[in-house]
């Protein structure tokens, strides 16, 4: 009786392995463009009915629920590994100004994923995007632009004990370890008095960075590990506060690329998880 021929198995089963990275990325996308649409509709009923205390809570929620559904998803295909646990300190922490590092588009979803109650500082056109628009407004989220209105806004929703997601580069990373950070952050911080928690997002893939096609492929398995960093005073001088913290953020991600493996090629390789973790729910 004939054997299989082993080359031809390896490459049979590399090629289904392919397909279902393809269906995993695709499907993935599908999943989350349909629950942030039947959001979308339900949140603009919504809008003008509930008071506003209690749209910011329940809009809130529900995107942290349909953000961890995503993710879960994503981990259950055994492609794509999370481990987002240490943020669960943070759920019972009074005012914060959540600051991370910001590899990627899913970097806001991982970390919404996780709290019930944090307002997100986001693009303003994206107010009005139809998938996030809606529900972005519902849950009282503060649009970038104009500066001034941004860091009122941000001030009074820290009275309602809520926390702020705010990425200091103002977007994806370009240049790594860390783009030029904006000052907006330090002149929240230092008006509202609270402190900026930094969080590191370690990932070993460039999957949906800066320049990243959405439909494009990554090397898979992709792995995401969310940690907490230095957490820093209200700032007295914005100046010198800034400097600190993109110091401290260039210093802890140069750390972690020293030690991301390498190819032989000496380029990082994407093929080899930084580390093995699971999801975490």
């Amino acid at each position: 009786m004939k054997t299989a021929n082993p080359i031809i198995t390896s490459a049979f089963l590399t090629l289904l392995l392919r397909l279902y990275d393809y269906f995993v990325l695709y499907a993935g996308l599908v999943w989350l463009g349909f629950l942030s649409l039947c959001w979308t509709l339900i949140a603009g009923v919504l809008y003008p009915l509930l008071p506003e205390s209690k749209a910011l809570y329940f809009g809130r929620y529900v995107i942290m629920i349909a953000f961890r559904a995503y993710l879960a998803s994503l981990s259950l295909s055994q492609r794509c590994r999370f481990d987002l646990s240490e943020l669960d300190a943070l759920r019972n922490e009074p005012p914060l100004i959540i600051a991370p590092n910001h590899p990627c588009l899913l970097d806001a979803v991982m970390i919404i994923s996780r709290l019930p109650n944090i307002a997100c500082v986001l693009k303003s056109e994206l107010m009005n995007n139809i998938f996030l628009g809606a529900g972005a407004r519902l849950a009282r989220y503060i649009p970038n632009e104009p500066i001034r209105h941004m860091v009122m806004q941000a001030t009074k929703d820290f009275k309602t004990g809520s926390h702020l997601l705010l990425f200091p580069e103002g977007t994806r990373t370009v240049r790594p370890p860390i783009n030029a950070l904006k000052g907006s952050i330090a002149l929240i911080a230092q008006k509202a008095k609270v402190p900026v928690q930094t969080v590191i997002i370690e990932t070993n893939s460039p999957y949906l960075s800066k320049g990243w096609s959405l439909f494009r492929k990554p090397p898979m398995p992709v792995s995401y590990r969310v940690r907490l960093g230095k957490r820093f005073s209200p700032p007295e001088d914005t100046h010198s506060f800034m400097g600190e913290l993109e110091a401290y953020f260039k210093d802890v991600l140069e750390e972690e690329m020293a030690k991301a493996p390498v190819s032989e090629s000496g380029a990082p390789n994407l093929d080899t998880p930084n580390f093995e973790s699971p999801i975490k729910w």
